[in-house]
């Protein structure tokens, strides 16, 4: 984000992005025997470097990758590779090396790691030795979580400027649904994309749901919610759910606003929904996008005949 643009956003709302990234990919095997889920491309850019350049464009100048022993390689994509740019640049490839230079110009990488795969909430928690005494909100985002069109984190930020606390996302999905998510208890302000929120239910029955807003993979979250987290119960599996921390912080009488976010989204924790992401992409890459749209067309005509 350029200088002019943030100073008419005002003070920058936080400074780290914290990305949960300690996940096995199990439903990526055998491909996540060796291969990051977070490093699985959509066309041909790794999904963590989307979230990444969505960290940065809100402001955040510096990423802290939260990875089980052994992912180290997620953290690496953010570093040079002076052997690989000669190479491409003794070549005059200079779209390739744009490419390959993209991700560490983006934002700072760091590692923060999670030995045991204890919860979202636990896994956010790993990250809090990392900051600075003078930051007072942290942003979380969930890779497998492809909000679009990008930009919520800064309308968000907004928000948090305007009612503070914390802020989360939120789709408004069929109640059918809901059972599949987190889902609000919320009451409405004077900003219709903006909800109050009293409370969260997990996965709850749709006819026992509070609301038809669920939770999305985008938090804006007060530094209070670390000592949220050091007070929860573990859950099932011994986990510490990020929820309950909120939940939590809501019964103390912390502003709790999810920015109900009217675009679109894709699941990158599945390998449709990972699919689903390429071709919509690749559609709108004006290289590839023309002919595949065309073998598409003959394919799913095929399909019907």
């Amino acid at each position: 984000m350029s200088a002019s643009i943030r100073a008419t956003l005002g003070p920058r709302a936080f400074r780290t992005a914290v990305v949960p990234a300690a996940g096995l990919g199990t439903r990526f095997l055998p491909t996540t025997k060796t291969v990051p889920k977070e490093l699985l491309p959509v066309v041909d850019t790794p999904a963590i470097e989307y979230v990444a350049a969505e960290a940065a464009q809100a402001g955040a100048d510096r990423l802290v990758l939260v990875i089980a022993p052994g992912k180290e390689s997620v953290a690496a994509h953010f570093d040079p590779n002076p052997d690989l740019e000669a190479g491409l640049a003794g070549q005059s490839k200079d779209a390739l090396l744009a490419k390959v230079r993209r991700a560490p110009g983006l934002i700072r990488a760091q590692v923060a790691v999670q030995r045991k795969p204890l919860g979202l909430g636990h896994a956010v928690g790993c990250a809090e030795p990392l900051l600075a005494e003078d930051e007072d909100a942290v942003a979380v985002l969930l890779p497998d979580d492809f909000v679009l069109p990008t930009g919520v984190l800064i309308t968000m930020a907004a928000v948090r400027q305007r009612h503070g606390g914390s802020v989360l996302c939120a789709f408004d999905v069929p109640r059918e649904q809901i059972s599949a998510y987190g889902a609000f208890a919320i009451e409405d302000t004077d900003d219709p994309e903006v909800k109050r929120v009293h409370g969260v239910v997990e996965k709850p029955a749709p006819e026992a749901a509070p609301s038809t807003f669920a939770a999305a993979g985008r938090y804006l979250l007060d530094r209070a919610v670390f000592d949220a987290l050091r007070r929860i119960v573990p859950g099932v599996g011994g986990e510490l759910q990020l929820t309950d921390a909120v939940a939590l912080l809501i019964e103390e009488g912390h502003p709790v606003h999810v920015v109900v976010h009217g675009g679109g989204r894709h699941d990158l924790g599945t390998p449709a929904g990972l699919l689903r992401a390429s071709v919509d992409f690749a559609l709108a890459d004006p290289e590839i996008g023309p002919e595949l749209r065309r073998w598409l067309h003959d394919r799913l005509r095929q399909e019907t005949t």
